[in-house]
């Protein structure tokens, strides 16, 4: 079965979740004109509100070269997967390298983003929770430039 939106079972509740295949390039491209997010692009995977799963949220973002992911937070723990290219992920400040075949663990509430390297980044996520809308982003305020 390919990925749909799950249908609603007879009483108006969501059908109980089902095993299901997905491919990335059906999949919308978001955050496109995103500026608060930063200059990457993603798709979403897995999210309870557009298929017949529960409980895990996952997709897969790409980065331009020099391209980035704000500092931000958000409640639930986040990992990352690295696909393709090289970055740096910072997590309360701490520089963690990301590549292809590494994964980086970042627990909840911590202030976090991303920076691609030279040939761009492209990461699996994925967060414990129903759907990706269940996750708020709270983004750091970015400091002006100097004149």
């Amino acid at each position: 079965m390919d990925s749909k939106k799950p249908p609603a079972a007879d009483d108006g509740h969501p059908a109980p979740p089902q095993a299901f295949r997905v491919s990335l390039e059906t999949q919308p491209l978001e955050g496109v004109a995103d500026a608060q997010s930063g200059n990457l692009s993603w798709r979403t995977l897995i999210s309870a509100d557009r298929t017949p799963s529960a409980e895990l949220t996952v997709g897969v973002a790409d980065f331009p070269p020099h391209g980035r992911l704000n500092l931000h937070r958000h409640e639930p723990a986040e990992f990352y997967y690295g696909l393709s290219g090289e970055g740096t992920v910072t997590a309360n400040g701490r520089p963690l390298k990301i590549a292809k075949g590494i994964a980086v663990f970042i627990p909840g509430n911590t202030e976090h983003g991303v920076e691609a390297g030279d040939a761009g980044l492209s990461i699996l996520y994925g967060f414990a929770r129903h759907a990706f809308r269940d996750v708020v982003y709270h983004y750091t305020p970015i400091e002006p430039a100097p004149p």
